[in-house]
């Protein structure tokens, strides 16, 4: 994959049958893990862990500013309301993860001079997909 702008990241939730971009993200990161099983015992002379037995996730935080007050209380709404909404992470030249995530912690800032910020981070919720690009 070439060197990417950060920028070009983008966040979208279903919303009304459409992934909308949620966000005009300033920084963000995806995480992927596996938590495999340690099946080391008193025997072992090294930590040996077992491939494949663990859940498979998908971790994402990030940090900017809203694109319009629908998608911030879209986002929101779901928030409030706990429910799973479908969502897509869009590197581009690399591929897109899509499936049903959780949205984490929210945290609103703002400087007197300066736009409101936000923070969300968002975790897979069962099976997700990678569509390379």
């Amino acid at each position: 994959m070439a060197a990417q702008k950060g920028k070009a990241v983008l966040i979208k939730m279903d919303i009304a049958s459409t992934f909308t971009t949620i966000g005009g993200l300033r920084s963000k990161s995806i995480r992927i893990s596996d938590g495999n099983s340690d099946v080391s015992d008193s025997d072992s002379e090294f930590r040996e862990m077992l491939a494949g037995t663990g859940h498979l996730s998908c971790m994402i935080s990030g940090s900017g500013v809203f694109k319009d007050s629908a998608s911030e209380g879209q986002v929101l709404t779901n928030k409030l309301a706990r429910t799973v909404p479908d969502f897509q992470f869009i590197l581009p030249g690399f591929g897109t993860f899509e499936g049903a995530f959780v949205i984490g912690d929210i945290e609103y800032a703002g400087e007197h001079e300066g736009e409101v910020t936000y923070s969300m981070s968002f975790e897979s919720s069962g099976d997700f997909t990678f569509t390379p690009a």
